[in-house]
């Protein structure tokens, strides 16, 4: 037997040579899961330091939403978009939130489907993920229109100017990409809930709770036919959210590579953007994880293992998106065509170098830490290379917006300088993020309680521990039941 432990984390797994670590830490009964996992939704006091994150985030998102009614009422002057740079904060933190998304929809359609049983404890706050930043990144679109009162124009509706949406403009691309994804991801994300929210309904100690929670549980009893329909839907809706994960940034993608611009106009973005997502989106999953299974009490649910895999993906998709930086230098020498090549020279050299390597340290250098076991499973360097991965991808995006300060005419040139507001909405935006997933952590429940038993030892009948244990539905878990 040999012993593992992180020098932080109080969990001890005891791991035999040869074989996986247990997905499940210090359970023997299914019936002990429900409790534990929903202790954080029906804990009468949460801990103090939900109320402080809270406090922070919410201040924040109410600084967001001043900041849209100070914009509204002034204009978009009051950001530091100017000529050439007519895309600024507001289309890099797009970009950058809906990559946030898609680390969600990866884990829960994409691993489903290829029967990864990890994914089970990691899945549902993913997927949650997925929709608040997808949330985040469609606020910025909406108020980057300029007049917002006369948005309805875009709208491919019968009006007396004849004005109609540019159905061949991938900007309107992005609205059924993005509004596609959000729909699935919500669908989704509700569905695989149902039998947990069943769960906390005949758990309730009130009728508020038990009439709130039994509306949403859509009269789930748990019958072989109800998990019969819930079984094939899920099936149906993974299957339709795994090419959405490859389709809604390759159409964000779109958004440059379409255009005619040098270091815009390449066929390496879709990809290289979707690798990127996948990137930041598990970098953002690892962030918010530590954190939840520190103060909630997860560690014998999010273990170690589900850490060291994630950290496994990102150093796979950092190592791609670092190729892709390379690729784009390479094939600006090898085309030989001079406004491609100073481009990217001045990316790396010019009044924005900074920014370039910020994000090269970030992007490439930082997630290297994780060829090494000991890093991989280390929560104070994990820790680091993940926030180094946060700031690197919202990096790369203003690197990228950026080339539009130095375009064909030197005369036209300019320094792009964000304003307060800018700064004010980019901060903001994460304040309505972080509310959003405490609330979340707060009234519902944060792991999959139906599919981390079915991983258990104990769920399993071939299993020499699990016909000795009793198997508890999770609906025989109310008090009130077992009293009865």
């Amino acid at each position: 037997m040999v012993l593992a432990m992180s020098s932080i984390d109080t969990n001890t797994v005891w791991e035999i040579p040869g074989e996986r670590a247990p997905l499940v830490d210090n359970h023997d009964s299914l019936s002990t899961v429900t409790s534990e996992v929903l202790q954080a939704a029906e804990s009468p006091k949460p801990p103090l330091g939900w109320y402080i994150a809270l406090s922070v985030s919410s201040l924040l998102a109410s600084m967001f939403g001043l900041m849209i009614g100070y914009l509204f009422f002034t204009g978009v002057g009051v950001w530091g978009n100017a000529n050439p740079v007519m895309w600024g904060f507001p289309i890099v933190n797009f970009v950058f939130w809906v990559g946030i998304g898609h680390a969600g929809t990866l884990i829960s359609a994409i691993l489903f489907l290829f029967r990864q049983k990890w994914r089970t404890a990691i899945n549902r706050f993913a997927e949650a993920m997925t929709i608040f930043a997808v949330v985040c990144a469609g606020t910025f679109p909406g108020i980057h229109v300029g007049r917002v009162w006369l948005a309805y124009w875009l709208f491919p509706i019968p009006n007396q100017m004849e004005m109609w949406p540019q159905f061949r403009s991938p900007l309107l691309w992005d609205v059924f990409a993005v509004s596609t994804y959000f729909t699935v991801s919500l669908l989704f994300w509700y569905l695989g809930m149902v039998p947990d929210l069943a769960t906390m309904r005949d758990r309730a100690n009130t009728k508020l709770k038990a009439l709130g929670y039994g509306l949403f549980s859509l009269g789930w009893r748990g019958s072989t036919r109800h998990w019969h329909r819930y079984e094939r839907a899920y099936l149906l809706l993974a299957a339709l959210a795994t090419p959405l994960v490859l389709s809604v940034h390759s159409v964000v993608s779109f958004d440059f590579a379409v255009s005619q611009l040098p270091g815009w106009h390449t066929t390496i973005f879709p990809p290289y953007f979707v690798a990127g997502a996948v990137f930041g989106g598990f970098a953002m999953v690892v962030t918010l994880a530590v954190p939840a299974r520190q103060i909630w009490g997860l560690k014998n649910f999010i273990t170690m293992r589900h850490l060291e895999n994630m950290n496994k993906v990102i150093l796979l998709t950092g190592s791609i998106v670092g190729y892709a930086y390379s690729m784009e230098f390479f094939i600006a020498w090898y085309s030989q065509a001079p406004y491609e090549s100073f481009v990217f020279v001045n990316r790396a050299t010019g009044q924005h170098a900074w920014a370039y390597w910020i994000m090269i340290f970030c992007n490439v250098v930082s997630p290297q830490l994780f060829w090494f076991r000991k890093c991989r499973t280390s929560i104070p360097i994990m820790m680091f290379v993940v926030m180094c991965v946060n700031v690197g991808m919202w990096f790369e995006r203003f690197v990228i917006v950026l080339s539009l300060e130095q375009d064909f005419l030197p005369s036209s040139w300019a320094y792009f300088t964000p304003s307060w507001v800018d700064w004010a909405m980019l901060v903001g935006s994460f304040g309505l993020f972080f509310t959003l997933f405490l609330l979340f952590i707060r009234f519902l429940p944060v792991i999959a309680i139906a599919e981390v038993k079915t991983v258990m030892p104990e769920a399993d009948p071939h299993d020499p521990r699990g016909g000795a244990l009793e198997h508890h539905d999770d609906h025989d878990d109310s008090g009130k039941e077992q009293t009865a």
